[in-house]
């Protein structure tokens, strides 16, 4: 056990799987739009041109918005729908039960990094009765950023304001099972578990600088020392 007086440890398992849809934009170095001039004759509607312009430029925002708001409704409708299905061809990776429980045991906030948007991810979870193990208020998720030592940030920020504790950058550990996975947790100052049960072998999670590698979740006593310093 940690020495008292010591915040609790941050735990944040990532996989990214399904990422939120992007609007386009134009590419770098592009040039921008043309700006046509008012043919003669047309000078006296300028002013009013522009300011219907600025109107629509101020409402375009909200619209935007707006259809972001719908899209990601009509995820998390689609999902609810076929979260019978995911429990039929899905898999919860072995000893993954086992491992979140000992540490939501122990004295730690636990939530998920991931490219799901967040109402996907509570799907996904609960589907194989995973969620109610985690703080998924206080994670960081695909709607709100690309970047894993963002994401990771974020995460550490919103449980810091839940808690009303501080989380030094030694007490978090992020769980993951890709080289990027790793480099996000080290580019937020965080401990890096890197797992083997992904496209990564335990000899690539390693090369790329994995604090502790497991080749599965199953090794709980070696998860609980890396996080608490027990056996």
């Amino acid at each position: 056990m940690r020495v008292a007086g010591h915040a609790p440890p941050f735990r944040l398992p990532v996989r990214a799987t399904l990422r939120a849809r992007r609007r386009p934009c134009r590419p770098a170095g592009a040039s921008p739009e043309p700006v046509r001039a008012d043919p003669p004759g047309r000078g006296a509607g300028k002013e009013r041109g522009a300011e219907a312009g600025t109107a629509r430029r101020s409402a375009a925002p909200r619209a935007v918005h707006a259809l972001d708001d719908a899209i990601v409704s009509d995820f998390y409708a689609a999902a609810q729908k076929r979260e019978g299905r995911m429990k039929e061809v899905g898999t919860c990776l072995p000893g993954a039960v086992q491992a979140i429980s000992a540490i939501h045991e122990g004295p730690a906030a636990q939530s998920v990094v991931t490219g799901n948007i967040r109402s996907i991810a509570k799907v996904k979870l609960g589907a194989f009765d995973l969620a109610h193990l985690l703080d998924l208020e206080v994670g960081g998720y695909g709607d709100e950023g690309s970047d894993r030592a963002d994401l990771v940030r974020l995460a550490r920020r919103r449980a810091e304001d839940t808690y009303r504790t501080s989380f030094a950058e030694a007490r978090i550990f992020v769980i993951g099972d890709t080289p990027h996975d790793v480099k996000g947790a080290h580019d937020a100052g965080a401990f890096a578990i890197g797992v083997a049960t992904g496209g990564s072998s335990a000899d690539v999670l390693q090369e790329c600088g994995a604090d502790l590698v497991l080749a599965d979740l199953t090794n709980v006593d070696a998860l609980r020392k890396a996080v608490f310093g027990l056996g």
